[in-house]
């Protein structure tokens, strides 16, 4: 079983220890509040995860850490957000940090709460040259983008798992919805609520790691996402590229940049995320492959590892790894598989 300690930072408050329920991102899709720009603070707390280790196939050079999305934590209530992944990784050589940042934030703020996480463990480890690999999920993905774009020199890799790197049709007409009307404003509660009950839950601090939804629907749409790889173009295909276009450039600033997504929301009766995010799917992409939230086309980044049928909950073996992986795996590999086979190869890499 996987042990988790704390990394604190130095101006965190002490917030109580807990652990996750999964449940944020189909919430996420509700995020649409416009509020005044946040300042990023100094974020809360990275979780070091430990287990028995039975192997070292996912020994990597550098640590790897994880960064939840949107309405995300490290643990909830005895949940990981990517479940049963963290102690997979530890179990097969990995040292895995668990990213904790803002749920409801610009991606830019998210990243500089990511840096400074990062500059800890540096300190900690007493390693001021200590490199990472960062895998990001959903708007996890552009936030270690951008800790990739603005430091480069702390980064050695950047994996982008179903990553909101182009923005979401789903966010966009959220973001019609009329400023001050009465649909926004019960939105704005409704979010309010939920980010604060997972932030209580997961031991996140208000003050250290803001929550202002509208910032993190700015980014969310198509023109955020545009605005954003406009400053942070880094791994992405050329602005204007069609959708066969797969990859972008493998390695920028000696960081080697990769991504896989999901690509189906079809019924599985163990999962209850298939029949919402299936009917999202329908709804707004109208037959363009999607993961429920996101178009495939708009989550490409550097090499291009694959396509798996996975929503965009079961990208990070939610809900409570009943995948078709899981379900099928003659047919298709698990997804704690996926993410130590992305560990062996950064290790081959010499990451």
């Amino acid at each position: 079983m996987a042990r988790k300690w704390n990394v604190r930072l130095q101006h965190a408050a002490t917030p109580m220890r807990a652990v996750a329920l999964s449940c944020g991102f189909l919430a996420a899709a509700a995020t649409v509040v416009l509020a005044p720009p946040a300042h990023a603070a100094a974020s809360d707390t990275a979780t070091r995860v430990e287990a028995r280790v039975t192997s070292d196939t996912a020994k990597t050079r550098y640590p790897i850490v994880l960064v939840h999305g949107l309405l995300g934590f490290d643990n909830l209530l005895g949940v990981d957000y990517f479940y049963d992944i963290p102690g997979k990784l530890a179990g097969a050589g990995a040292k895995v940090y668990v990213a904790q940042v803002s749920g409801t934030n610009t991606s830019e703020i998210r990243g500089e709460q990511l840096l400074q996480e990062l500059k800890t463990i540096r300190a900690m480890e007493q390693n001021p040259t200590l490199k990472f690999n960062l895998i990001g999920h959903s708007q996890g993905s552009p936030t270690v983008r951008y800790v990739a774009a603005v430091a480069p020199d702390m980064v050695a890799s950047v994996t982008s798992v179903g990553g909101a790197n182009g923005g979401s049709k789903v966010a966009d007409l959220l973001a019609k919805l009329p400023e001050g009307g009465i649909a926004q404003t019960l939105v704005v509660k409704a979010v309010g609520l939920l980010t604060g009950l997972i932030g209580f839950l997961s031991g996140k601090d208000p003050s250290q790691l803001p929550e202002v939804p509208l910032n993190a629907l700015a980014s969310l749409t198509t023109a955020g996402g545009a605005a954003f790889d406009a400053k942070f173009p880094q791994g992405r295909p050329a602005a204007g590229s069609s959708c066969d276009v797969k990859s972008g450039a493998a390695v920028v600033n000696n960081v080697r940049y990769y991504s896989w997504s999901g690509v189906s929301t079809g019924f599985n009766l163990f999962d209850p995320s298939d029949t919402a995010l299936s009917t999202l799917g329908g709804l707004f992409f109208f037959g363009e492959a999607n993961d429920g939230l996101l178009a495939v086309c708009t989550t490409r980044l550097g090499t291009h590892l694959g396509d798996y049928r996975q929503n965009h909950l079961d990208e990070v073996n939610q809900a409570f790894g009943n995948t078709y992986g899981s379900q099928f795996p003659y047919y298709e590999k698990k997804v704690p598989e996926l993410f130590r086979e992305q560990a062996a190869r950064l290790k081959s890499a010499g990451l």
